[in-house]
């Protein structure tokens, strides 16, 4: 089966961005966030000159400390297109993005794209590795 949509995985990709959301008194999903990802899980950034690949404690420790220090405040960040394509129990998830806060007391903002794949354990969902480039 081919399908290019499924409520199932918009919800996850949802709650991936929502999960970095610290806006007013939000702090950030991090238990949340590691439930979504399959064990063995990998976050991989393109930037030009080099590429950084994190597992999914690496990738959260900094990013929970920099939402919970000051570092980075009133920050959300979510998706603006996507496009799913699922082969039964595969799935991969072409998304853009756009995200805005204040870093460092200076406003921050951007986005991107995001590759996200996805595996269906029994009848969820769950993210194996996503791989993103800001522009």
């Amino acid at each position: 089966m081919n399908a290019t949509s499924s409520p199932d995985i918009d919800a996850l990709i949802a709650a991936f961005y929502a999960a970095f959301d610290n806006r007013g008194t939000r702090a950030p999903a991090t238990a949340a966030l590691r439930a979504m990802f399959a064990p063995g899980g990998r976050i991989t950034r393109v930037a030009p000159g080099h590429i950084d690949s994190w597992s999914i404690e690496e990738f959260i420790a900094p990013r929970a400390a920099m939402l919970t220090d000051g570092t980075l405040t009133d920050f959300t960040e979510w998706e603006t297109e996507g496009a799913t394509t699922v082969f039964r129990n595969i799935a991969s998830r072409q998304s853009h993005y756009r995200k805005v806060g204040t870093m460092n007391g200076a406003p921050y903002f951007g986005g991107g794209q995001k590759f996200i794949q996805l595996i269906r354990i029994d009848t969820r969902w769950m993210i194996t590795s996503v791989l993103w480039e800001d522009v």
